[in-house]
């Protein structure tokens, strides 16, 4: 005997609009990264992560352990260990004991490292801006805010 499984709930009206929704959403951010990551590439022989490591960083200037940096990623630690000791041969960052606990590190940005993170900072701006030139302050404030509403708490 066959079991009688339940419909599907249907789908409604709007749905199908959600989902071409999501998939400009994707496209315009999968467009926007690589542009950034080739502008990285060629103007700072830098990577995204990399750049986003160092924005981190430069955020708190007293360091973070590597634990910390990671959870502000939303990456494992695996995934920054590797950029922060390339960071730390370069000279751009540092390694300082953390008192009471032997084992751990904390990071931070060194003088070198805070003075290139700013070029490269001011060009990152730079480039966003001429990405989202076409846009007026009315349409950047309008999806900001609808933007804004997406994963808000309560919503599902």
């Amino acid at each position: 005997m066959s079991e009688v499984k339940p419909a599907a709930p249907s789908p409604s009206p709007l749905s199908k609009q959600r989902l071409r929704l999501w998939l400009r959403l994707l496209r315009a951010t999968r467009t926007t990264e690589a542009e950034l990551r080739e502008r990285l590439r060629k103007g700072h022989d830098s990577t995204l992560p990399r750049f986003d490591v160092l924005a981190t960083l430069n955020r708190y200037p007293g360091g973070l352990r590597m634990s910390e940096l990671s959870t502000h990623l939303k990456v494992s630690n695996g995934n920054v260990t590797g950029i922060v000791e390339r960071l730390v041969a370069e000279g751009l960052a540092e390694r300082a004991s953390v008192e009471g606990d032997r084992r751990a590190h904390r990071v931070r940005l060194t003088e070198t490292g805070r003075a290139r993170f700013a070029r490269m900072a001011a060009e990152h701006e730079a480039w966003i801006d001429s990405i989202f030139a076409d846009l007026d302050e009315a349409e950047l404030d309008t999806m900001i805010g609808l933007l804004g509403r997406i994963g808000q708490e309560g919503q599902q």
